[in-house]
């Protein structure tokens, strides 16, 4: 005889933690539909992919290492307005257009979201890779529904000039990213020298003192490892 279900088996509310499972499970498959469409190597790949770059022989042979982020501008709207199968075509139809516009020593990513990234690895000068990157960026002809144009958003930063480890590099192209968006969308901005505040009162001396210790050991300097760190806690509060 089948067995009955006792009052402890019945189904229970659906909990906040449900709705974040399902939250998650969701956005990974419509990671999964554009990703399949694509076939692009993943933002895993990207940190992997760049972090070997960085750690070879790229600059004793003089080659040119540059990273471009890219990000659909005021994108959160198009899923809202016009659902999700729409937002995936956007995002697959920008995957093709930038693949297509590289040439085929750069690499493209998924990194994920609407945001792709690029590495660029050879003879080309910066300043070729950021003119390349301003064609992309003028030839994108995507429309949505309603017929208007979306454009897209770029931020690039160089190799052994703008910095020489992952984070630090990623951390410009990210914040050139950012300067394009914030200085009126579909730009294209290069990572720049920035101007670092003096350590004050805004930390203890405990802190310093370890922060000195760990910069010793790591073989880094401090305004690196304040710069991660206070990107990190950007990154959580999601700014």
């Amino acid at each position: 005889m089948p067995k009955t279900k006792s009052n402890n088996e019945t189904k229970r509310p659906i909990t906040v933690e449900d709705h974040r499972n399902l939250g998650r499970i969701n956005a990974e498959k419509k990671r999964s539909a554009v990703n399949d469409a694509l076939q692009f190597p993943t933002g895993e790949e990207f940190e992997t992919d760049l972090t070997q770059i960085l750690a070879g022989d790229s600059e004793e042979r003089g080659e040119t290492v540059a990273i471009a982020l890219i990000d659909s501008d005021n994108f959160y709207h198009i899923n809202d307005d016009f659902g999700p199968e729409e937002g995936d075509r956007i995002l697959i139809e920008t995957g093709r257009h930038i693949k297509k516009s590289v040439p085929k020593e750069a690499t493209v990513y998924r990194i994920g979201g609407d945001e792709f990234g690029i590495i660029f690895k050879g003879e080309m000068e910066r300043e070729e890779i950021f003119l390349l990157l301003n064609d992309l960026k003028n030839s994108f002809d995507v429309k949505t529904p309603d017929k208007e144009r979306q454009t897209i958003s770029i931020g690039m930063a160089t190799a052994f000039i703008d910095a020489s480890r992952y984070a630090e590099l990623v951390r410009k192209a990210d914040g050139a990213l950012y300067r394009a968006k914030s200085g009126g969308h579909n730009r294209v901005a290069m990572a720049k020298e920035e101007k670092m505040i003096p350590k004050t009162s805004h930390y203890t001396q405990d802190q310093l003192q370890r922060l000195n210790k760990l910069a010793k050991r790591e073989g880094i300097g401090e305004a690196i490892l304040l710069r991660e760190a206070l990107d990190m806690l950007l990154k959580k509060y999601d700014i």
